[in-house]
């Protein structure tokens, strides 16, 4: 029987792409890969790609983008991240605490989504 075999890409919606590398490259600290399609910014991110792209739909009138929808990235330091983000005026959901996969927190980008990174271990 076919399946799935897991998430491959992560991909979210936002109307202005300028703002969206600036705010994730500037701010959030991932690295824009060398090449990108049309209409969409593509992170360096592992082991699952990340971008950013022009809306499919109208996204006008919609408060809460990504309402629902659990988005984790892991990064080395989630108290120092978190530390970087509050003194870059981020939208902080709540702050660092201790969960199953590690320290993590949440942070709400200039566009609805909420984004909770967390400690990955170094193995």
């Amino acid at each position: 029987m076919p399946h799935l075999i897991g998430p491959d890409f992560i991909g979210i919606q936002v109307e202005d792409l300028d703002a969206a590398r600036t705010f994730y490259t500037e701010v959030v600290g991932l690295k824009a890969a060398d090449k990108s399609p049309p209409g969409a910014v593509v992170f360096d991110t592992r082991p699952i790609p990340f971008a950013v792209r022009t809306p499919l739909v109208e996204l006008k009138g919609t408060d809460e983008l990504g309402e629902g929808i659990a988005i984790w990235f892991g990064c080395d330091d989630a108290d120092a991240l978190h530390d970087h983000l509050v003194r870059h005026g981020a939208h902080i959901v709540f702050a660092p605490k201790d969960g199953p996969f590690g320290r993590y927190f949440a942070f709400r980008d200039p566009f609805g989504y909420t984004i909770t990174p967390h400690t990955v271990e170094k193995s």
